[in-house]
């Protein structure tokens, strides 16, 4: 049996928010066996996905998930994937803890693929969006949007454009939980 070093969670992108990415999580939950994962589970009908998996399987799964979602349904959604130890860590970083505390749905963690350069994260714009506010740690931007994802102009979308990799996001609600199920 795999030690807790082997659990992982997938986070895929554009899963069932727009009407023509339907996937339902028993069939992605298939994809994620087929490809040789164990214990897998899902959360939520918006693509997280927990599950075993050798180093050697994780670090190909990504890809693996894509072609597999790709030939099967006819669309593309990017896989990105952390480790329980990542997500342990996630959670110790957030910089607004104090504000998740008082509404999780203000604050999200956009994951990113790739960790951006110094030099593209400084050129991010602080001020296009007020009042929201960002910190960029690591491959995680931690984002405090007080009038609502719906409203912020700190998209995935700019992000991706700025940084140069690919994001999907969370709130703090679905990061905690998440990282939870990860954990046991």
């Amino acid at each position: 049996m795999a030690r807790r070093a082997d659990r992982y969670v997938a986070l895929l992108r554009g899963i069932n928010n727009v009407g023509s990415r339907r996937l339902l999580m028993s069939d992605l939950a298939a994809v994620f066996q087929e490809a040789g994962c164990e214990d897998v589970r899902t959360y939520i009908a918006s693509g997280n996905v927990i599950y075993r998996a050798s180093a050697a399987l994780a670090r190909r799964l990504p890809a693996l998930v894509e072609a597999a979602i790709a030939a099967r349904y006819g669309f593309e959604s990017p896989v990105l994937t952390r480790t329980a130890a990542e997500m342990d860590a996630i959670v110790g970083a957030n910089p607004y803890m104090s504000e998740a505390a008082k509404n999780h749905k203000l604050v999200h963690v956009a994951f990113l693929r790739d960790r951006p350069s110094v030099a593209q994260v400084s050129a991010l714009d602080p001020d296009r969006s007020p009042p929201d506010t960002f910190v960029v740690k690591g491959r995680e931007v931690y984002l405090h949007l007080p009038n609502g994802v719906a409203r912020s102009k700190l998209s995935t979308m700019w992000l991706d454009s700025k940084l140069g990799t690919v994001s999907t996001s969370r709130n703090w609600r679905t990061v905690l939980t998440l990282r939870d199920m990860v954990g046991k």
